[in-house]
């Protein structure tokens, strides 16, 4: 029963996300790629009662020996502080490439890859991926890759600035001017880029 809430509490993320009761936070930044404008990432953080919901999505248009066309979409559930849901979808030139779904069950998590069962984790989780848009991770030691279904290392590097390391070992650093996300280093696996704060 708890698996069905999350799955409505995603589907009804847009609804709730345009009435007039909720509060909205709605950042905007560049995608760069040697110094050229290669896409956009668009994020947004909604609160209605005890749920924030998080949504991004990332899209990227270059030019690596052939044209490729990248779109990143997360929406993400917390309740009291703990994730309740996340959906990733990931396509390029418009073919499915990546899904991952986790969802909460009382005390565990059900991680679905590719709309298959997967694992399930014992782990709490109270940071994650998304939350580095809107939230500088301070005293943090790691966070849930809602991409990966994994928990990613977060280092502090000094002047608000830390690196995440997933569990391939890829690298980003992501860069805070008063708690603010102004710039970050991304290596996706696909492209490696930089997103830069836009407002």
């Amino acid at each position: 029963m708890h698996i069905f809430r999350n799955l409505l509490v995603i589907s009804l993320f847009v609804f709730w996300g345009s009435t007039n009761n909720t509060l909205n936070k709605n950042l905007y930044f560049d995608v760069v790629h040697n110094g050229k404008v290669i896409g956009s990432l668009n994020a947004t953080k909604t609160l209605k009662d005890s749920i924030t919901y998080y949504q991004s999505s990332t899209t990227i248009e270059t030019r690596i020996i052939k044209e490729i066309r990248v779109h990143y979409k997360y929406d993400v559930a917390f309740e009291n502080n703990m994730l309740e849901s996340s959906k990733v979808d990931i396509t390029v030139n418009e073919k499915p490439h990546a899904k991952t779904q986790t969802l909460r069950n009382d005390s565990d998590y059900q991680i679905i890859k590719n709309d298959e069962d997967n694992e399930i984790l014992t782990d709490s989780i109270n940071y994650t991926t998304v939350q580095l848009y809107f939230k500088e991770p301070k005293n943090i030691k790691k966070c849930f890759s809602e991409q990966d279904g994994s928990f990613n290392t977060i280092m502090a590097l000094g002047n608000h600035s830390y690196k995440k390391i997933n569990s391939k070992g890829r690298e980003n650093i992501y860069y805070y001017n008063k708690g603010i996300l102004k710039k970050a280093t991304i290596d996706s696996g696909l492209i490696k880029f930089e997103i830069i704060a836009k407002n």
